[in-house]
């Protein structure tokens, strides 16, 4: 059931310091109507055609309907969807889908998930390619990038959380984390492993279907474990900066089966935001198992800023 709300430093040393971080984090989108030629010659007869094919002008018209309102409020926004961490951009292949049907420019960039300064300024590199409108939307850790990333860009004018991280000025994931219980994304259901100047933490692929996308289907969790990229340890304690969504409208997907980031502090990140927010039935990844609610919000947001 949906409910709408609007509310106004070596690798070891790394591994064991962001150990008690880890242990509650989870890591986290001119119409054309058909025209009657009229030949003078056959005089009547024309008129009688044109009001046959009347009806089926007046169909045309409304089946663009959405394009001509476009057309005479401004261009259509590029929708930048941002994955967060244990996933990657094909995560959101069936949103994309769907927003390219109806007609949108998507980019899902390859979150490189090194930390939140570097990844905020990739983000931030990429966005600033775009030209004209933007809608920013991002899953999970995501979310902290396009809060980072959208700061002073005038372009950017909307910000969508899918189960994300919307953090304040100073905040880290871990504490955000740390206000309510509930995350199953810990150990023993994370496996870490050191590379040169880090340590890259994965979910165990034994348990990443509870804890990650309980709601899809079991061969399905399987494929998504195996390929899952990791996030670096240290971003999971790097702290946001100034938040784009104090100047920014946002909207906010907060998933109730949410086994990652727990539901409770999404609906206060949701709230703090002032977001217009929905709530689904869902597994942390809703854009993989509920895509058309995920995407209704996408154009809701998209409809609202034009």
């Amino acid at each position: 059931m949906l409910r709408n709300t609007r509310h106004t430093p070596t690798a070891r040393g790394r591994l064991f310091t962001t150990l008690a971080v880890t242990t509650t984090i989870a890591v986290f989108l001119s119409a054309t109507a058909v025209a009657s030629a009229s030949d003078a010659h056959h005089g009547r007869g024309d008129d009688h055609d044109a009001r046959e094919h009347g009806d089926d002008n007046d169909h045309n018209a409304h089946e663009h309907n959405n394009d001509n309102d476009h057309s005479a409020h401004g261009p259509r926004p590029t929708i930048v969807l941002v994955h967060g961490g244990w996933a990657d951009a094909s995560s959101w292949d069936a949103v994309t889908q769907r927003l390219e049907e109806d007609g949108y420019t998507v980019i899902a960039p390859a979150n490189p998930l090194r930390g939140v300064q570097s990844d905020s300024a990739y983000l931030a590199s990429v966005v600033a390619t775009i030209s004209g409108p933007i809608v920013l939307v991002a899953h999970s850790y995501g979310g902290v990038l396009i809060t980072n990333a959208a700061t002073g860009n005038p372009n950017v004018k909307a910000l969508v959380y899918i189960a994300a991280f919307a953090p304040d000025v100073g905040e880290t994931v871990g504490q955000i984390l740390a206000m309510n219980p509930g995350s199953e994304a810990a150990p023993p259901n994370l496996t870490f492993r050191p590379y040169p100047g880090g340590v890259d933490v994965y979910i165990t692929p034994s348990a990443f279907h509870d804890v990650f996308c309980a709601d899809v289907p079991a061969d399905t969790a399987a494929v998504m474990a195996a390929t899952q990229r990791p996030i670096d340890a240290a971003a999971l304690g790097e702290p946001s900066g100034e938040p784009a969504w104090k100047t920014i409208p946002s909207w906010y997907l907060v998933a109730s089966n949410d086994h990652a980031i727990p539901p409770a502090t999404e609906r206060f990140m949701a709230k703090r935001a002032g977001a217009t927010t929905v709530e689904i039935p869902s597994s942390h990844v809703a854009m993989i198992s509920h895509p058309d609610m995920v995407t209704d919000l996408i154009l809701e947001a998209v409809h609202a800023t034009d």
